[in-house]
């Protein structure tokens, strides 16, 4: 499940100073309050979702299964959004989760 997309890898390789200031600011944001790893990556596969950050919400939905979410607190997470940021916004983000489980 470690599979990173392709332009983030050449990301990467081309700017690894910059990569890995945006990884150690993404921890340390995580690492800042009481919030679970579990939590914390279905707070942003949520905002992943309202922003139709189809990539995010892979992201997010790998990084959610790899620290414990089930498929099922997954979809939850995104079928509550539906009256804040519309059904077709809900149904992309679930269809772009189901890449991820069903290739899990």
């Amino acid at each position: 499940m470690n599979d990173l997309p392709r332009h983030y890898e050449q990301l990467r390789e081309e700017f690894p100073r910059y990569l890995e200031a945006l990884e150690d600011l993404g921890q340390a944001a995580r690492d800042a309050g009481p919030l679970e790893e579990r939590t914390t990556n279905l707070v942003q596969l949520a905002a992943a979702a309202a922003l139709g950050s189809e990539g995010a919400v892979h992201s997010h939905t790998r990084r959610a299964l790899e620290a414990g979410a089930t498929p099922q607190e997954i979809r939850h997470t995104l079928v509550v959004l539906t009256s804040t940021i519309g059904f077709p916004v809900t149904s992309a983000a679930l269809s772009w989760v189901e890449d991820v489980i069903g290739a899990g």
